[in-house]
């Protein structure tokens, strides 16, 4: 056979599907219904999602709060989260960190509050000084911070089967142990958002 009577009889076929589907529009079921349809998840292979059974093993502790944060509390976040990788610590230290910071400070890396202060606690984690944290200038530095609640976190035997708050609590020995625990989905949904961008 030509190869141009060929090439014609394909370009020919190839016209007539197009032309079929322009005329006759695009093929659907009579009870397709375009408003009940879901939206797809788009997954880039490059960064691969957290295992959130991870995040929250035994699941939350009563009533969970959520702040809406603004970019100095999500760069906190994603200093944490460096902190935490960089210390070889796995997203659920990074889940009680988040969580301890939320609580202590909003994340807001607070310097010296004058009289509202907290005897000498500054910083993300409310850590003082006089407590041994470091200085001034280390526990306002968020990397240091939280290398350092993490340092904490490690002495803790058994911290990842123990409920977050009482994991945080062990570390910070706050006056109020149990507030750590209303933070614990906010953190875990920050970790799955921030730990692989």
């Amino acid at each position: 056979m030509n190869t141009t009577i060929l090439r014609k009889s394909v370009l020919g076929i190839a016209g007539l599907a197009f032309a079929g589907g322009v005329f006759a529009g695009p093929v659907t079921e009579a009870h397709a219904n375009p408003v009940d349809a879901k939206p797809v998840a788009v997954v880039q292979a490059d960064k691969p999602g957290v295992d959130k059974s991870k995040l929250i093993p035994h699941g939350v502790q009563g009533k969970q709060s959520h702040i809406t944060l603004d970019s100095e509390q999500t760069a906190n976040v994603k200093a944490i989260i460096a902190a935490t990788k960089k210390s070889g610590m796995d997203e659920r230290a990074a889940v009680v960190a988040i969580a301890t910071a939320l609580q202590e400070s909003k994340l807001e890396n607070l310097g010296h509050l004058g009289a509202r202060n907290d005897h000498d606690s500054q910083g993300l984690f409310q850590q003082r000084p006089s407590s041994g944290w470091g200085t001034v200038e280390q526990i306002t530095d968020p990397e240091y911070s939280t290398m350092a609640f993490l340092k904490g976190l490690k002495q803790v035997d058994g911290w990842k089967d123990m409920p977050l708050t009482e994991a945080a609590q062990t570390v910070q020995v706050s006056a109020y142990p149990d507030h750590y625990a209303q933070w614990e989905k906010q953190a875990a949904d920050l970790v799955a958002k921030h730990w692989n961008s």
